[in-house]
This record gives C-alpha cells, sequence and structure tokens, in this order.
C-alpha cells in the first residue's frame, strides 16, 4: 500500500508549470488533473518515485498484488500481449525500423523482445522486478535487472522501444533524453502509451480501462507525447498503428461485468486506446 508520507505534490511533469485543472476528483486518494498551459494530464498527488520503484521490485506486481496487474495478472494477458507486440512488429518491419540492435525499457516477462526474433540482430531489455527480468532472459540477448542506469555509457542502439512505460515516469524528460544517450545517430526511439484523448477514453470517462491507479501518474495525448519527444531532442516524428488486443476478463472485470470464465482469454482488439510515435535521433 502506498502511505500518506509516499505521496508527493509534483507540478506539470512535462512544463513544470502549477496551474491545472481538476478533471476527476477523489480517484481514490488522487486526483486527475489537467495543465493548464501544456495540456497534459497527470495524477495530484503522486506516489514518490521511491515508493513506485519498490512496487515495481516485489514480487507480486506481476501476480495480483495491491499494485500493478491486479484485476487480471500479467501472465494471464500473455496470448493477448504477444498478439499486440507481433502486429508491433510487422508494423515496425513495414516502417523500415527493424534488422538492427533493439534495446526494450520495461521489458516485463520478455514477450516483446520474445516476438522481435528474427526482426532484429539483437535484443536487450531493463527490467525492474528480479522474477521477470529473470523469466525474460529466457527471451532476449541480454536482460539487465534496473534501469537505464545499469547500460553501460557507451552501449547504444539502432531501435529502443519503451511500450507502457512512459505513463510511469516521474521525470519524463530526463528519461526520454537518456533514451537518445543510447540510441545510435540516426536510430529510432519508439513511445507507446495509452492514449487520453482516443475516442474510447472519451465514451467511457473514468470507467476507462487503461486509469490504472497510482502507477500511471501521466497520461498523454497525441499532442504532449509529440512535444515530450521534439523537447527531448527527437526530429522526424510520425505516428503508428498500435491496436492493442485485451483478454476479455480483463475488460469485464474494469466494466465491472460478468464474463463466463471459459472465455475469459478471449483477445479483443481496442483500436483507440494506444497512442504511439516514433522519432529520430539526429546524427
Amino acid at each position: 500500500m502506498i502511505s500518506t508520507a509516499d505521496l508527493e505534490y509534483s507540478s506539470c511533469p512535462l512544463c513544470d508549470s502549477n496551474e491545472r485543472d481538476i478533471c476527476y476528483a477523489n480517484v481514490d486518494r488522487y486526483k486527475l488533473v489537467r495543465c493548464r498551459v501544456c495540456g497534459l494530464h497527470y495524477l495530484f498527488p503522486r506516489p514518490t518515485e521511491g515508493a513506485m520503484q519498490r512496487a515495481y521490485a516485489n514480487a507480486d506486481y506481476f501476480e495480483g498484488g495491491a499494485h500493478g496487474y491486479s484485476d487480471v495478472d500479467y501472465a494471464m494477458q500473455e496470448r493477448a500481449l504477444r498478439a499486440t507486440f507481433k502486429r508491433l512488429m510487422r508494423n515496425l518491419k513495414k516502417r523500415h525500423l527493424t534488422g538492427g540492435d533493439l534495446l526494450e525499457v520495461g521489458c516485463g516477462y520478455g514477450y516483446l523482445l520474445d516476438e522481435a526474433r528474427g526482426f532484429f540482430r539483437s535484443r536487450t531489455g531493463t527490467e525492474f522486478s528480479h522474477d521477470a527480468a529473470t523469466l525474460a532472459s529466457r527471451s532476449a540477448d541480454r536482460v539487465y535487472e534496473g534501469g537505464l542506469e545499469k547500460l553501460a555509457a557507451q552501449e547504444k542502439f539502432d531501435c529502443v522501444i519503451a511500450t507502457q512505460v512512459i505513463e510511469h515516469v516521474h521525470q519524463p524528460l530526463v528519461f526520454l533524453r537518456q533514451l537518445v544517450s543510447h540510441t545510435k545517430p540516426g536510430g529510432k526511439i519508439v513511445l507507446a502509451t495509452p492514449d487520453i484523448g482516443g475516442l474510447l477514453r472519451k465514451v467511457m470517462g473514468r470507467r476507462w480501462p487503461s486509469f490504472k491507479i497510482p502507477e500511471h501518474i501521466i497520461y498523454f495525448d497525441t499532442a504532449t507525447l509529440s512535444a515530450l519527444m521534439r523537447k527531448g531532442g527527437l526530429i522526424d516524428l510520425h505516428s503508428l498503428q498500435y491496436p492493442h488486443a485485451f483478454p476479455l476478463a480483463l475488460i469485464a472485470t474494469k466494466l465491472r461485468l460478468p464474463y463466463p470464465s471459459a472465455i475469459g482469454n478471449v483477445n479483443v482488439w481496442v483500436p483507440t486506446t494506444t497512442v504511439a510515435i516514433y522519432g529520430t535521433v539526429p546524427s
């Protein structure tokens, strides 16, 4: 559990403004606010970075603990996640973004790294959870337990992917500049995150399945994610198709609807819940 002592009252993580409007009050003990200056949505207050890193490192984060994958554990989402990542790999190949050395930040159990087999020359991941990193290492050339600080300064990649990660990051601009420092000149960085500007969120309101409180502390749309990537030094930004599959059990649980357990693992494709953009590191 996150205690009151683990909460902080931050300014906007993108532009540092303290001007905000409340979008949703009383989301547990939190508010979802929108920056009046840049339009970014973020959690206020939010758990400290230290508190969240302890949660990510906890063995039960991926297994239905108090935080993390508490609705449907991560392993139960394997079929849907693999289908999502297979389609992502095909979309990356169409954009000529495959073929070199890949880094995935926050690789979980390694499903994306495994689906990237054959698309990239080498596959490297980082992951805070010890148990997840151990499992992911079976599907990659290398997996570092921890964050980007575990990489050697000179270690650089042709393509860096962070999917469903940036919404967890307390200092997103610092994080993005770290990604740039580990990308070869002319290399690509791909970010994918829940789209708070998408049709599904607008229709579902506060019932939107991608509201994952308190781990998701920032919510991007196309405009704010593009602004972050430009501030981080990326050029030639392009949107990337990113349809996402979810197990029926997860959708039904989020909506508090009954479902037959026999079909809980059926994939439901949701085309309007994720925004994905890639950009180029200048030569």
